[in-house]
């Protein structure tokens, strides 16, 4: 009996650290989870900004090609 109870206890001593070895993986891996999570994040927010830049940069040619084409058919019209 008291031989079944030390096979028991030391079974149960065994389950513990297995369980908080495994709690402290599950720690890791959601705090590599978050990291990751942040880069998307912050790698996303840089995405936006420079697609806007581009949208700008995109809208700011239309508007020279507008005037050039502008001034272009002027000069045609003086000839």
């Amino acid at each position: 009996m008291e031989e079944d109870t030390a096979i028991i206890a030391g079974q149960l001593a065994d389950l513990t650290r297995t369980v908080e070895q495994m709690a402290n993986q599950l720690k890791l891996l959601r705090e590599r989870a978050d990291t990751e999570q942040d880069r998307a994040n912050k790698q996303q927010e840089r995405s936006e900004v420079q697609q806007e830049r581009i949208d700008l940069a995109a809208r700011e040619l239309a508007e020279v090609s507008d005037r050039l084409q502008a001034a272009a058919n002027a000069l045609r019209e003086t000839i």
